[in-house]
């Protein structure tokens, strides 16, 4: 029931409001000779215009002659009820409202153009819609719409599909079909998805940026991302391509970016993305860098977080600092320490989850002489650089991944050494120095003991190390290379000398490196140290 008032003030009910829309209905058709179905659409769908009219005539009586009384004496602005009837509201009206028209039939392109959209199947209160966002077609000569309307269906369109895009993106119906909304249906037929499940993941009043989608899907493309991997990832996760229109995703591209990801790290994060939608997932990354900011994180540490673990970041919402200070008991400072070494607790502290305060001091400065003695026991005296250099990691954890490297088969002594003239491969988990290890013994067929000479190694990625060592192997049978390299010279200078020393120098070079390139980091979300 409408909350409509009379002019003393009485609520109008149910039956008399029928009575005014069919007096409207009578006058609109046929006093002034609208169409019967725009007449009866104007007068049943224009509830605002109804309560003004309404206010505006006696209700003692026959309401439906009071108002036909009213009209014959008053004629209606018929753009009003016109505008209202096809959804849309007075304030967003009121600026297409003809100056010196008040009768429909004085437009007769709007009519016209308004019936080619009805007749094609789409409702008359979305045409509201496509009013406000693309009044010129409204002002097409006749028969102009409808044939940009069938140009769509020759690309292979059905006419209901045609209907939903047009509804979501008027702007199509402007000049020529729309190249970049065609390329993007191209696009994504190239990797299996038809115009129909596009028309899916449309949601109803969104307009969507084609371009934008458009440049988002060559972005894929540049990074490097296979057809088949990006047909997973987009049927896994349609919102990175039509939230927003993309640009949740190029958000989220921009920010790892700055944080000095590289193209192919960016990739991997996105073929390994969790089930969550993109928006969240940004938002959930901003505020991990809000956190990290208010306790004084330091820029490379927090660049070093987004590189390494961006799937934690994003995929949790971390509790204000605030609410950490308080429930785990700490200050900026040891809050900031203990997310660096135990990044992997960030998914831990999310909004939600009970949170335990922090062991006390005490545990923590038990844990720093552990430490301290460990370093001590290699011969780094205390406080030097290459003791600053051992960044991560407990006294009792640094024991163990010393011990790893013990037992694979190198002796003590030749460890403390290793660890004097590299001290970071300690850095890194127990887990990974025995993978890499692994790796080198059973995938390149070196000794354990190579590592002696070249503790680097455990330094860089395996996918690094796999990239160097199958080019190295391709140009070696080209006849490219023809001496035997050393490990840490295939290994150890940066992708720039690699390439100006060794793949440039065979015309094909580049194009197997840069295939090579992709097939390994894109399952990965390492990328190589240089």
């Amino acid at each position: 029931m409408l909350n409509v008032h009379s002019r003393n003030g009485h609520r109008i009910y149910r039956p008399t409001i029928m009575k005014a829309q069919a007096a409207l209905l009578e006058y609109l058709h046929s006093t002034r000779g609208i169409g019967f179905l725009d007449a009866e659409n104007m007068s049943k769908s224009s509830p605002i215009f109804l309560k003004k009219l309404l206010a505006k005539v006696e209700h003692e009586g026959d309401i439906g002659r009071s108002i036909m009384r009213f009209l014959r004496y008053n004629p209606i602005n018929e753009f009003e009820p016109f505008f209202e009837s096809v959804g849309l509201q007075p304030a967003e009206y009121s600026a297409f409202l003809p100056r010196n028209l008040m009768f429909l039939s004085d437009d007769d392109l709007l009519l016209e153009n308004f019936h080619v959209l009805c007749n094609y199947g789409i409702e008359r209160n979305k045409t509201g819609k496509i009013y406000k966002e693309a009044t010129q077609i409204f002002r097409y000569d006749y028969g102009v719409l409808l044939s940009k309307l069938k140009a769509y269906e020759k690309l292979g369109l059905s006419q209901a599909t045609v209907v939903r895009f047009v509804v979501s993106n008027p702007y199509l119906l402007i000049g020529g079909v729309n190249d970049q909304f065609v390329k993007v249906l191209e696009k994504l037929k190239n990797i299996g998805f038809e115009s129909s499940w596009v028309e899916e993941q449309l949601t109803n009043g969104i307009s969507y940026n084609w371009k934008q989608i458009l440049g988002l899907l060559f972005w894929f493309e540049q990074m490097g991302c296979s057809k088949e991997k990006l047909a997973d990832l987009i049927s896994q996760h349609p919102d990175l391509l039509f939230e927003d229109s993309g640009s949740r995703s190029l958000s989220l591209i921009g920010l790892l970016l700055k944080m000095g990801c590289s193209t192919i790290q960016i990739c991997s994060m996105f073929l390994q993305f969790p089930q969550i939608r993109v928006g969240k997932f940004v938002s959930n990354m901003r505020q991990c860098f809000l956190v990290f900011n208010e306790i004084n994180m330091g820029v490379q540490e927090i660049e070093y977080l987004f590189r390494s673990h961006p799937h934690i970041l994003g995929s949790y919402t971390l509790k204000t600092t605030k609410s950490l200070f308080s429930t785990l008991n700490v200050g900026k400072k040891r809050l900031c320490q203990y997310i660096l070494e135990n990044p992997e607790e960030l998914k831990n502290l999310k909004v939600g989850t009970t949170v335990l305060p922090l062991p006390g001091s005490g545990d923590i400065m038990r844990s720093k002489q552990q430490k301290t003695q460990f370093l001590l026991n290699l011969g780094l005296e205390e406080n030097s650089k290459k003791m600053k250099k051992l960044l991560r990691g407990k006294g009792a954890e640094l024991q163990e991944r010393f011990d790893c490297i013990v037992e694979a088969g190198i002796d003590e002594k030749d460890v403390h050494k290793m660890i004097q003239d590299a001290p970071k491969i300690l850095n890194q988990t127990k887990d990974i120095i025995e993978e890499k290890i692994d790796f080198l013994v059973n995938n390149l067929g070196y000794p354990v003991s190579s590592i002696i000479s070249f503790p680097s190694y455990l330094s860089y990625t395996t996918k690094r190390v796999t990239l160097r060592f199958l080019m190295y192997n391709w140009l070696k049978e080209q006849g490219t290379i023809k001496r035997i390299l050393q490990m840490s010279t295939i290994v150890s200078c940066t992708e720039n000398e690699f390439l100006k020393r060794y793949v440039n120098h065979h015309p094909r070079g580049m194009e197997v490196w840069e295939n090579l390139k992709r097939e390994i980091y894109s399952d990965s979300m390492a990328s190589p140290a240089h």
